[in-house]
């Protein structure tokens, strides 16, 4: 059972005036949330979808981009996306010529690392982003009935990364899947290739982008479960991506359209990233000076998405100078109290009974000493939830 949101403060910066070219947007999405019922909010809503598909046709994509990243809070940043997910929809759905085709991304959250006995090479060492075998990869959805059993699907072999798929490329990946309908035209994103640095695993999100063609009308991404073909596929693709002296593991989520994906892409490795940080420094704590102890703290940081952050800082009363931190992004869609409530999930799923919250927004680096600024339990308090 996930934990209430947790009373922390948001260190982002949010505009205090809307920029004029965000305006016509961000007022509607204020509209839609401010509506006394539920027939007025769901007739703001589709207006508002109508809009961001126009700006889709028109190539204005990086104004919607700059509209989420602009928005005033985490609540109309999520309805600006709910309404850029919904304008999305209609697009498989269209099938001027008998046939629509679909444009999907399938989110993979990927731990890489090298094995310790290619710990020793100086160098640092690159997955290339390409899956060679695509079809295999292909036939194990059409196995297990992904993509509603649909069998008239391709999977492009380049594992892309955020950016290709981020709000400002929607504009031209729209584009492309209409143009699919008519010309057959396969999409092809260069991949972005996955560094291993010496002596951690790390945590990367990529996506699979596909193609599949059906009647108009069906919705192909209405599934969300991944239970039946989510180990295999797993397998395969860390198989093929595997290399000697390195440990793979993939974790996919399910095909969904490209803003979807994002969303759930981002999550999914934040989360993944949190639950590896936490394994390997509550084992180590545990093994040398005993139960460890988290902080929750918010922090402004200048290279963070909207300027903020909260950080995790795992610790021991009984050594004062070890503290281990990971540094928790949040995004336009985020609210900062459910991404501390993942946190302390994730902590409470580790067995540790003493979590706390830092109250109060913090400097990036600790002014004495220029380092991560990270707390230790004496300056924090237990949480609060609302």
């Amino acid at each position: 059972m996930r934990s209430m949101p947790i009373e922390i403060d948001d260190p982002r910066i949010f505009p205090a005036q809307v920029e004029a070219a965000h305006a016509p947007l961000i007022e509607m999405a204020e509209a839609g949330l401010a509506s006394t019922t539920a027939a007025r909010a769901e007739e703001i809503d589709q207006a508002l979808a109508r809009t961001l598909l126009q700006h889709l046709q028109s190539d204005r994509a990086s104004l919607v981009a700059d509209a989420i990243a602009g928005a005033p809070s985490p609540v109309v940043a999520r309805a600006l996306w709910r309404g850029l997910i919904a304008a999305w929809a209609p697009a498989h759905r269209a099938g001027e010529t008998g046939v629509a085709a679909t444009l999907f991304a399938l989110a993979v959250v990927i731990i890489a690392g090298r094995e310790p006995a290619a710990e020793a090479t100086a160098a640092d060492c690159t997955l290339s982003g390409v899956v060679p075998d695509t079809e295999r990869l292909a036939a194990i959805l059409r196995q297990h009935g992904a993509l509603g059993g649909n069998q008239t699907f391709v999977l492009a072999p380049s594992l892309v990364g955020s950016d290709a798929i981020d709000v400002s490329r929607l504009g031209s990946l729209y584009a492309w899947q209409r143009r699919t309908e008519r010309e057959g035209a396969a999409q092809d994103l260069p991949p972005t290739p996955i560094a291993l640095p010496r002596g951690q695993q790390s945590v990367h999100l990529r996506f699979l982008m596909g193609t599949a063609l059906a009647a108009p009308g069906v919705d192909l991404l209405a599934a969300s479960n991944v239970v039946r073909w989510g180990m295999p596929f797993a397998l395969e693709i860390a198989r093929q991506l595997a290399a000697p002296g390195l440990s793979v593991l993939a974790l996919p989520r399910a095909p969904a359209s490209a803003p979807a994906a994002l969303q759930l892409g981002r999550a999914a490795q934040r989360e993944v990233g949190a639950q590896l940080f936490a394994s390997n420094a509550i084992r180590r704590l545990r093994s040398s000076v005993g139960e460890p102890i988290g902080v929750v703290s918010a922090h402004r940081a200048p290279s963070a998405p909207g300027g903020g952050e909260l950080r995790l800082s795992l610790s021991s009363p009984f050594d004062p100078r070890q503290a281990e931190g990971f540094r928790c992004p949040l995004f336009p869609t985020d609210r900062a109290g459910d991404v501390a409530a993942m946190l302390f999930d994730l902590l409470r799923d580790c067995r540790v009974a003493d979590v706390r919250v830092m109250s109060g927004v913090h400097p990036d680096r600790d002014p004495q000493t220029g380092m991560l600024l990270l707390f230790k339990p004496e300056a924090a308090v237990e949480p609060t939830l609302h």
